[in-house]
């Protein structure tokens, strides 16, 4: 069985595992799912292992995500990709495959992805100050449209597109906001899963703070396609966010924490918390499984088709 059909099928296994759990939670009276929810069910939460060796490594770590996030909105707002002083530092320097700049029909999503481009970019920077010569050079990004580039093997995946289909998230409105959705809640649950890893106290309080951001930013994707998906008086948009999160699932193992935007009972689910409504966090491993799209453990792939800089680059093996 090829690697696309063991994803397909995880895919369809977990949408299963995903409605009952969702029936079973409700039986409790639980309003919203996570890794506190399957703990008051009797059932094992994912743990957190200490992946990094060093603070440098975390931040490190992180430094590759924000450079995925400031590559794919700066192709987006401006067309191009982040300039090359922004992306030198130890390790092997990679290009991007790049995309290029959305044709916004909505001003107010230009607005937004304006700001989100700034401050992803402000995180580049502050990152690589931060570590001064420590920082990681950019690895090689994938966050264009090629048949068989990331963004298209994930949407195929998550049954957005068909097979042998692309998907160009700077083709609409809509499909930026997907392709947002893609990486802002999985850089929520990155500083989330690392912050118990940090020691350095001023470390500690920059990854917080970044956190906060990244969370806004969710938060602003989410309710943004939510609203949309209301006006539109179609639940389109709201399926495809489900569709992304059973994927993203599908890949970081077997704990279900991952939500899209569907409302559960009369309320809407911008916030994906549980139990506690607290955010859960993930891995440097299951991180890494969701952006090189792999379940198994690797070093490369997806949107890092090269692997990440820095010293933590294995995914996890989340069968």
């Amino acid at each position: 069985m090829t690697n696309k059909n063991q994803l397909l099928e995880r895919l369809e296994q977990r949408a299963e595992e995903r409605t009952k759990r969702r029936a079973f939670l409700r039986t409790l009276g639980v309003a919203a799912i996570g890794t506190a929810g399957l703990v008051a069910a009797g059932m094992p939460a994912v743990a957190f292992a200490a992946d990094a060796t060093s603070d440098d490594d975390v931040l490190n770590f992180a430094l590759n995500l924000e450079y995925l996030e400031a590559q794919f909105y700066h192709y987006a707002v401006f067309g191009t990709g982040l300039p090359n002083n922004m992306l030198t530092g130890t390790g092997t320097q990679g290009a991007v495959t790049g995309g290029h700049a959305v044709s916004f029909s909505d001003p107010v999503v230009a607005s937004y992805a304006k700001e989100i481009a700034q401050d992803e970019l402000a995180h580049v920077s502050f990152l690589r100050t931060t570590l001064g010569s420590a920082a990681i050079a950019q690895p090689a990004i994938d966050v264009g449209t090629n048949p068989n580039g990331a963004f298209s093997s994930a949407a195929r995946a998550a049954g957005l597109v068909g097979p042998g289909q692309s998907f160009d998230p700077y083709s609409s409105d809509e499909n930026f906001l997907l392709g947002a959705f893609i990486f802002e809640d999985v850089g929520v649950t990155a500083y989330k899963g690392a912050a118990p890893l940090i020691t350095n106290k001023t470390y500690t309080e920059a990854a917080a703070g970044i956190l906060a951001v990244e969370a806004y930013h969710a938060s602003l994707i989410r309710t943004t396609l939510y609203q949309k998906g209301i006006q539109a008086g179609t639940t389109m948009l709201v399926d495809a966010t489900e569709a992304i999160s059973n994927a993203r699932d599908s890949l970081d193992g077997p704990s279900d924490d991952d939500q899209g935007i569907r409302p559960i009972g009369n309320a809407s689910n911008i916030a994906p918390l549980d139990s506690n409504s607290l955010a859960f966090g993930r891995t440097t491993g299951q991180v890494l499984n969701i952006v090189y799209l792999s379940s198994s453990a690797v070093a490369a792939g997806g949107f890092f088709p090269a692997g990440v800089n820095g010293n933590i680059k294995m995914s996890a093996a989340s069968a």
